[in-house]
């Protein structure tokens, strides 16, 4: 736990769905013997997230279509996940491509599909989702490269799978959030930024290396301790220097002509000054933001959205955004 004490802060369907992670993590404890873990140990680690995620898909949205595809890509091909909402109509449709949370260490197609259904249902809009490679295995850049590389092949090929190229938008969680603007400065240093409409970033990290709510919020109830934060920075670079590339310190950017952007903050998050510094920053650059702080939930919440009426709330905010842009 960070410095200050989050139970009397609580939502109560929040405090609720923290019970339930406890118990899912004691149950996957004792169902794959790892009583005795390390705290690094990712194959321990990965079991945990995907059982815990796995849990809070449930009753996701029905799709028109769900499509696996492979995506070409700079290292190899990369796995994606398009779907396609009901309501979806004449094509061309807009396009959101999706890049999840999880440090860059844990996270995939599955962990994240409630999300992207949700918000596929709610937009409007088809919804790629992009399953980078995970770090340690996969060393800063080439998640982030792979990312890129799926923009670019929405704006090359979607057509050809009834997108819009000129409709495109990017949303993410977490590192994902980091990774949307990652994919943003691209197309825009490739002159292709008009092409998206719009961007929904939730709770990312965005480049600080220290701030107030670092110092005060994260521990066991969210995964994100300082320890926890050294630990993602440890698999995903080589060289902590690579901290200090624009790829990842999105504040070291020129955030000037970006599309419209919706920053969500959780205040009890060790994250939640990168999301302010990032509203200001594009504010600062003449840019639009529509900003949201989240109380009495914690990172990673949108997860839960069958049973946090904050993470449908979140998701849906996000969806509307979307469709008043696209």
């Amino acid at each position: 736990m960070g410095k200050m004490d989050i139970r009397p802060r609580l939502d109560p369907q929040m405090a609720a769905a923290l019970e339930a992670e406890a118990r899912i993590a004691a149950e996957t404890v004792a169902r794959h013997g790892l009583e005795n873990a390390d705290p690094k140990d990712l194959t321990a680690a990965r079991l945990q997230y995907n059982a815990n995620r796995a849990y809070w898909n449930t009753d996701a949205p029905v799709m028109a279509e769900s499509q696996d595809l492979l995506l070409p890509g700079p290292y190899r091909d990369i796995p994606a996940r398009l779907h396609r909402p009901v309501q979806r109509g004449a094509e061309p449709a807009p396009v959101l491509i999706y890049l999840h949370g999880g440090g860059w260490i844990v996270g995939n197609l599955d962990t994240h599909d409630r999300i992207m259904r949700i918000l596929a249902q709610k937009s409007g809009c088809c919804v790629l989702g992009v399953d980078y490679h995970l770090a340690p295995e996969a060393k800063f850049p080439q998640p982030q490269d792979e990312c890129c590389a799926a923009a670019d092949w929405v704006l090359q090929h979607g057509a050809d799978h009834g997108l819009d190229p000129n409709r495109i938008a990017l949303a993410g969680d977490s590192a994902g959030a980091n990774m949307s603007m990652t994919v943003l400065m691209h197309l825009k240093n490739r002159g292709r930024i008009g092409a998206v409409g719009a961007a929904l970033l939730y709770y990312g990290s965005y480049g600080l290396r220290d701030s107030a709510s670092r110092r005060l919020w994260g521990g066991a109830e969210d995964g994100l301790s300082a320890a926890d934060l050294a630990f993602f920075r440890e698999c995903l670079f080589e060289d902590q220097a690579e901290m200090l590339d624009p790829r990842f310190d999105i504040l070291a950017n020129d955030l000037t002509d970006l599309p419209p952007l919706f920053v969500l903050e959780v205040a009890m998050d060790p994250l939640a000054d990168d999301s302010r510094a990032l509203a200001d920053a594009v504010l600062e650059a003449g840019g639009q933001v529509d900003y949201r702080r989240a109380e009495g939930v914690l990172h990673g919440y949108l997860h839960m959205s069958h049973s946090v009426d904050a993470a449908m709330d979140a998701l849906s905010d996000g969806a509307a955004f979307l469709r008043a842009r696209m």
